[in-house]
């Protein structure tokens, strides 16, 4: 008996020092972000309750119509109905406010997302998409540049094949339409629009000039990829399939070709390493595996060693990002100074 009053105890104190933790850790989360809250934005997907601030999420609630923001939940109506006229809402005021019921909308059970999945390689890492808003000059600190910026974003994920830096004219400096400039092949980033090219200054240039790719090319490359995606798409599910599958004798298209795919990895001594092809083609179907799975507990062959890896290089990658920017930001810091 005295064991398990100690053992109670002990786990009692336990907790005690796991909420406290927590406790300090939003403290301090709470005091790191205050002074960056104004460029937070907070949207509140379902009212609280003016009382006793809980989330209204279901049945109903009582709205003033003449007070601004003021809703109630069911109990706090009820104990506001068991009060005296004069402490009732408004408390303040002679006159009291009717308080209307309204339904609330709740979540609704099918909550899958049934769009189609945008794929665009500016959008992979960070850093390639800080190198599309750095070559475009895309910028975010004011709400015209914000607007700007927000649009081609939204162009570049619809439109993955098309052009992801403007190509401007060396002479006139305009920008060049796709199809319509010439390019010089030995020297770097040389390009002349149609323009310029007509003329002496662009016919003159030492070195041969070749037309840009035409808009069919780019109509080309965007069936390719779609091909692309196609396929993966499909082989991502025969992998997810031939995992699962206990059938010997399943019909499935391909799968005992993957099956025996994956047994030659297993018995294979050269490994991808060694120069394997078909223990490289088995690398690198769960390799793309790793990179558009969600599931926490996958259990499809080393997903979340894959999965490991690829935050751990994303992480490295970041660093040396902000040690760069830190490296930036001190040399300027020592310009001014010595200034």
């Amino acid at each position: 008996m005295h064991y398990f009053l100690m053992h109670q105890k002990c786990i009692s104190s336990v907790v005690s020092h796991v909420i406290l933790s927590h406790l300090v850790d939003a403290v301090q989360l709470g005091e790191t972000i205050y002074p960056m809250k104004e460029d937070f934005i907070m949207v509140h997907l379902q009212h609280s309750c003016s009382h006793c601030s809980t989330l209204m999420v279901a049945g109903k609630r009582w709205v003033c119509h003449q007070c601004k923001s003021f809703y109630i939940c069911d109990s706090c109506y009820d104990s506001e109905q068991r009060l005296e006229e004069k402490e009732r809402h408004p408390s303040n005021s002679r006159d009291l406010h009717v308080l209307h019921p309204v339904d609330i909308v709740g979540v609704p059970e099918d909550t899958k997302d049934r769009d189609d999945v945008l794929e665009c390689e500016f959008f992979d890492t960070r850093q390639a998409f800080l190198s599309l808003c750095q070559g475009n000059h895309y910028q975010y600190d004011t709400l015209r540049r914000a607007k700007h910026s927000s649009m081609m974003v939204l162009y570049h994920l619809h439109n993955p094949t098309a052009p992801a830096f403007v190509t401007t004219c060396n002479i006139c400096n305009n920008d060049i339409e796709a199809g319509q400039g010439w390019r010089c092949e030995e020297c770097p980033d040389f390009d002349v629009c149609a323009g310029c090219y007509n003329k002496d200054g662009g016919a003159n240039h030492r070195h041969k000039l070749t037309n840009h790719p035409c808009v069919d090319r780019n109509a080309q490359n965007k069936e390719a990829r779609q091909m692309r995606i196609q396929q993966a798409r499909r082989m991502l599910d025969l992998l997810v399939h031939a995992h699962k599958c206990r059938t010997a004798g399943c019909q499935y298209p391909d799968c005992r070709r993957l099956k025996g795919l994956f047994g030659h990895a297993t018995r294979c001594q050269k490994r991808a390493a060694g120069g394997c092809s078909l223990c490289q083609r088995t690398w690198s179907l769960l390799q793309l595996h790793a990179r558009t799975c969600k599931e926490s507990k996958c259990t499809i062959p080393r997903c979340r060693d894959l999965k490991a890896h690829l935050r751990w290089t994303q992480q490295q990658s970041e660093s040396r990002r902000r040690a760069a920017v830190n490296e930036m930001m001190r040399q300027r810091a020592a310009e001014v100074a010595r200034s």
